[in-house]
């Protein structure tokens, strides 16, 4: 085939991808994404859309079964499973792909289905059905592989019909029984789903949410036991399935038997089939290295997990409008992320921005934290059932500025947005005492925990 020349090549349309071809389209260039999955990446179709549609309906299951009256009733589970279920189907089996690449069409871009590689420099070779096609980039050649599932090797797992996130996501039927292995957001986000629609659920991790707070995984394990979910800590050692369920070996304990077996134990990124030797970088690496502009090489930029600051949409997409602003020579401030907000949407919420107290001191900062517990407050009080959770600061003494904060409770992600602008825009935290809360609300908790800073 004869080569194509264009502005720019992205090869992964992932979030971040898809955001940053859209861009450098708007803006007049000529560009060609090359994609061999789906046109924005696993978040609409496997990851944040769906499994926060089935986080609503097992959310709305809870809460029914707090009413007085309705707690038990035979009437309230398949009302809300077949609810469930319907959400799931409609968002990834029914939405066609054909959607999102005629939007990025639309925009004035070109998709070529295929695996891309650079191959020279400026130039990108793309593994299609027919066969080879070369891409010529004038301008920019723009990285976004995106990640996969990362399994571990654990003895006897290889060919068993084990579940990652895009397997769980699509079952049509609730789970008798359930092992999830991994305490991460994946893991216990559908930990707390399919409890709540009748399965007998296990989950396996030495710590409930090790990225956040230690006492946001404490608070959520003391929920998950309430709700009749097992936390077992440990690791798993090995596995066997035996045509009709599950067991697996722990490396403490006893071990645990389920119909079904969830691999919740992270991404993972590949970037050895990139080409990236051509531009001197190590191909066996993890990462990508990157400058504040995204910049890996000249005319190549790369974005998304596989830069190693965070595997969220969000920063793939911010670092997206990044490159794009810097491909068309628009200036932009460079790439921050002292406030790189995260959100594990369980019951309750665990919102995220910054450091931890943990990783605070680790970077020698003098670190003081306060912290108000949710129950206590005037709408903590008036929630009643389902009101645990708590907000948590963490404050550089040194400079009177929040480097860090946890929001845990109803709506605990937006409540967190408050804390984002604040750690963001490194607001003095007398400052912050200055401020008028609004009563009674949710975000009203920040007003102790700021005052308990003062005392501690």
């Amino acid at each position: 085939m004869g080569a194509d020349t264009v502005d720019a090549v992205v090869i992964g349309m992932g979030p971040g991808g898809e955001d940053a071809a859209t861009r450098l389209a708007r803006a007049g260039l000529s560009v060609i994404g090359v994609e061999a999955r789906l046109v924005g990446g696993e978040c609409p179709y496997y990851a944040c859309v769906p499994t926060k549609a089935m986080v609503r309906a097992a959310g709305v299951l809870a809460e029914a079964r707090r009413v007085d009256g309705l707690a038990g009733t035979a009437a309230v589970r398949p009302q809300w499973g077949v609810v469930a279920a319907r959400v799931r189907e409609e968002i990834t089996d029914n939405w066609d792909n054909a959607v999102a690449v005629e939007r990025f069409e639309k925009a004035g871009g070109r998709l070529v289905r295929g695996w891309g590689r650079i191959s020279a420099p400026g130039e990108v070779t793309v593994a299609t059905e027919e066969g080879e096609r070369v891409l010529r980039a004038r301008t920019a050649i723009v990285l976004n592989p995106g990640t996969a599932p990362l399994v571990p090797s654990l003895p006897g797992l290889a060919g068993t019909p084990y579940w990652t996130n895009r397997e769980a996501v699509a079952v049509t039927a609730v789970p008798e029984s359930l092992i999830v292995l991994g305490g991460g957001p994946v893991g216990v986000e559908f930990a707390q789903i399919f409890a709540r629609f009748g399965a007998r659920v296990t989950v396996v991790a030495n710590r409930l949410l090790p990225q956040d707070e230690p006492e946001a995984g404490r608070l959520l394990a003391e929920v998950f036991q309430a709700e009749g979910i097992t936390v077992r800590a440990g690791r798993g050692a090995a596995v066997r399935h035996d045509g009709q369920g599950f067991t697996v070996e722990l490396d403490r304990g006893e071990p645990v038997r389920a119909r079904h077996l969830l691999v919740a134990t992270g991404r993972r990124t590949t970037i050895a089939g990139l080409g990236l030797g051509v531009l001197g970088v190590d191909e066996d690496a993890t990462s990508i290295p990157v400058d504040e502009r995204m910049r890996v090489a000249d005319g190549v930029w790369a974005i998304g997990d596989v830069t190693g600051q965070g595997a969220f949409t969000h920063v793939s997409m911010y670092q997206g409008r990044i490159a794009a602003q810097d491909i068309l020579g628009e200036l932009a401030e460079p790439a921050q992320y002292r406030a790189v907000p995260r959100v594990t949407f369980t019951d309750p919420e665990v919102g995220s921005v910054g450091l931890t107290e943990e990783r605070a001191r680790a970077a020698g900062s003098t670190v003081r934290t306060g912290c108000s517990q949710l129950p206590s407050s005037t709408r903590g009080w008036l929630h009643k059932s389902g009101n645990a959770g708590f907000i948590k600061l963490i404050e550089d003494a040194d400079r009177g500025v929040l480097v860090g904060a946890t929001s845990v409770g109803p709506d605990g992600g937006e409540v967190l947005a408050a804390l984002a602008v604040a750690v963001h825009a490194q607001v003095p935290t007398h400052a912050l005492r200055e401020m008028i809360f609004a009563y009674p609300t949710f975000h009203r908790a920040i007003e102790p925990a700021l005052d308990a800073l003062v005392s501690g």
